[in-house]
């Protein structure tokens, strides 16, 4: 078949629409299998080379199924899945909820860390997962069948399971409560922590999106975000199958190398309403616009009604930045759609109702810090982005110290409750009483509430305390970040103990400059910016470009950086050279 005759899935069909109204997921991809919708598969340049209709996909998974009972795999018994952007990963994790299995979704290689980086990752959460076998893209075989070898867990590629036979048996009955998958939340690659959603979890928080984005007729969504991510494989997977939404989809390498790309497939698909992206995405793409002219006769994004924004801290002067680049070709700053989410409570907690945009507020950095108010310096103050109300069926309180509920505008801990909430931490009864506590999750994020809307202040546990001064890691990153030369994600701020026992704050810089004398004043200029943000002298280092870790989103891992930092697997540069 060739690229000619391909026509992808609609946006509309006579089957009436569904906000993921199910008892199951497995009810869901019944009901979307009845449609005409489905994933249509890009290339790096965009051209459509595979449609994938729901109902394909449907077929292929109850085939898979069949397989995986013939090969011994029971309900509840875990299987590993490499999440690549491919029908054979959708089938497959469809495949297990349809037999009661768990699929667990986990990363593919990235361009950070290596080979053996990224057979550790694997092998620590194939420890955690306990799964009965890895399936994987032939690609990778042989670091996937490596950390599978190193686990002793059975490996084989999406090929070989293929060929396996497939004899037809009966399927269990899911049940609302039954585990549906688990998810790996970010950062999770030393000490992983393995979400468990049920069906009902996973249903209850798809509704509640679907309606707080008025998901309607004729929407169509175009993503690049990768499944083995919450934001991903909630909200651009299984979101679409309960919702019967047909969706375009890139591979995240591809938008990788050619970002545009994505913005090129919203522009050429027409109907394309939804897409989503960290910050960090709109940010490389108005990086990557801002030499080029006739943005215009490039794009149309006039028809994208509801542009996503979540997975990290939603940076307004990145908007901006943005919407400043394609206005031209049609993007409206209203069309910005700031949410809050994380994996435990299977994906969104707040969303901002659609049309609203990105709104802020200014608060002292003081009240960010707790710190008394030094009347003698002028005040400083972040913006920091509203994230939107509570989805339906969604509580949010804002918490001190001792559990006391804070009024509107009071800074304290984001707790959450709701049938969205995780069941737990797989097999980590410890971690899982340390966040939930009587139906309450603990999010471990700091904010606070205003009239309903959730406004995050930053994460509490990448918070720096010295001398019982609290500073936030994104305002010393954010400071440096306006140096020329910089981009986001070139810098991770963290504590540190100094050789006199004290803590200090450190800076790691992504350092492009080779002069060793360039280097020290590049150095010196970091530690003053640094020292007028925080009031204290740090530690600052230049490491070579690309050495930051990033977690499986994308995100910069400031806990991760500090872990290799100290071990000395993060080199610095040498002045002296």
């Amino acid at each position: 078949m060739t690229d000619a005759v391909l026509t992808p899935t609609p946006n509309d069909c006579n089957l009436p629409r569904r906000r993921s109204d199910f008892a199951t997921f497995n009810d869901a991809i019944d009901y979307a299998a009845r449609s005409a919708k489905g994933l249509n598969f890009h290339d790096m340049r965009g051209t459509l080379h595979r449609v994938y209709r729901y109902a394909q996909m449907r077929e292929d998974a109850l085939e898979a199924a069949h397989r995986l009972v013939a090969m011994g795999i029971e309900k509840e018994d875990r299987v590993a899945l490499v999440a690549e952007t491919s029908p054979e990963f959708a089938a497959l994790f469809c495949a297990c909820t349809l037999m009661g299995a768990w699929p667990v979704p986990l990363p593919l290689p990235t361009t950070f860390g290596g080979k053996e980086s990224y057979i550790d990752q694997l092998s620590v959460q194939l420890q955690s997962s306990d799964p009965k076998i890895l399936i994987y893209p032939g690609e990778i075989a042989e670091m996937a069948k490596a950390a599978a070898d190193k686990q002793g867990c059975a490996g084989e590629s999406w090929e070989d399971f293929a060929r396996r036979p497939a004899p037809p048996v009966d399927l269990p009955e899911a049940q609302p409560d039954d585990i549906c998958y688990l998810q790996y939340s970010s950062g999770s690659t030393r000490f992983p922590t393995g979400v468990a959603v049920t069906h009902e979890a996973l249903l209850h928080n798809l509704r509640g999106h679907a309606e707080s984005m008025n998901i309607g007729t004729n929407d169509r969504v175009v993503s690049w975000l990768p499944w083995y991510h919450d934001m991903g494989l909630v909200g651009c997977f299984l979101s679409l199958i309960a919702n019967q939404v047909s969706v375009d989809l890139i591979k995240t390498e591809h938008f990788a190398r050619r970002p545009l790309a994505w913005l090129d497939l919203i522009s050429r698909n027409t109907g394309t309403t939804l897409s989503y992206s960290p910050t960090f995405g709109y940010d490389i793409c108005a990086r990557r616009i801002s030499s080029q002219s006739h943005v215009a006769d490039r794009f149309d994004l006039s028809r994208w009604r509801v542009a996503g924004n979540g997975a990290d801290m939603i940076r307004p002067d990145v908007m901006q930045s943005f919407v400043n680049a394609f206005a031209d070709a049609g993007f409206k700053a209203n069309s910005f759609n700031p949410s809050y989410g994380l994996a435990e409570a299977t994906l969104a907690v707040t969303v901002m109702p659609p049309g609203e945009g990105i709104r802020v507020e200014l608060v002292e950095e003081e009240r960010l810090s707790g710190r008394p108010r030094d009347l003698s310096k002028p005040a400083r103050y972040r913006a920091i982005v509203n994230c939107g109300k509570p989805i339906p069926g969604m509580e949010v309180e804002i918490r001190g110290e001792n559990g006391e509920v804070k009024n509107d505008h009071q800074i304290g801990k984001v707790w959450c409750r709701g049938k969205s909430v995780m069941h737990s931490y797989f097999r980590n009864e410890e971690a899982t009483k340390d966040c939930l506590v009587d139906g309450w999750l603990d999010t471990g994020d700091m904010g606070y509430m205003a009239d309903g809307y959730l406004f995050i202040v930053g994460r509490a546990k990448d918070m720096i305390i010295i001398n019982g001064k609290n500073l936030w890691p994104q305002d010393i990153e954010w400071a440096v970040e306006q140096l020329p030369g910089f981009n986001h994600g070139d810098i991770a701020a963290f504590s540190v103990d100094t050789e006199n026992g004290e803590e200090a704050p450190a800076v790691l810089v992504h350092c492009r400059v080779s002069d060793a004398e360039e280097r020290i004043k590049l150095r010196d200029q970091i530690a003053d910016k640094v020292r007028g943000v925080t009031g204290m002298s740090c530690v600052v280092e230049l490491v070579p470009p690309r050495t930051l870790p990033r977690t499986s989103s994308g995100k910069l891992s400031r806990a991760k950086a500090k872990k290799l930092y100290l071990a000395g697997e993060i080199q610095p540069l040498d002045l002296a050279a």
